[in-house]
This record gives structure tokens, sequence and C-alpha cells, in this order.
């Protein structure tokens, strides 16, 4: 993983541990925390790394189209 998700990653686990509260807001954004570091966690499986100069169209197509959402 790259060291900037991983800082991510321990700020979003942090945030989501201070938010421990039982309230509906609280609830509500610890959920959104524990989700986006699921799909931080999702990305990094989901991206191989290639040790070739072979470019890919197709993902490359897919990651502009995704870029561009």
């Amino acid at each position: 993983m790259l060291p900037t998700f991983l800082l991510a990653r321990d700020h979003l686990e942090q945030a989501a541990v201070i938010l421990q509260g039982s309230d509906s807001r609280s609830r509500q954004l610890r959920h959104i925390i524990e989700r986006t570091i699921g799909l931080m966690d999702e990305f990094q499986r989901k991206q191989p790394r290639r040790s070739d100069n072979v470019l890919d169209f197709l993902e490359f197509q897919r990651r502009r189209r995704d870029m561009e959402d």
C-alpha cells in the first residue's frame, strides 16, 4: 500500500474510534468512515502491479472514466 493510503487509513481508523457515541449522527459518520476504509482496501487489491512496459488500453480507458466520474 502507498504511504499516503496507509496514513489516510490510519487517520480514518482513529476517527472511527473517536465516534463511539450512540447517537444517530455518530453512527452514520462511523459507518461512512468504515465504508471508506473498506473501499480503500478494495481499491488497493484491485490494482495489479505490472513489471513490464505494456499498456493495457482497456484498463487505461476504465481508469480514465473512473477519474472523470
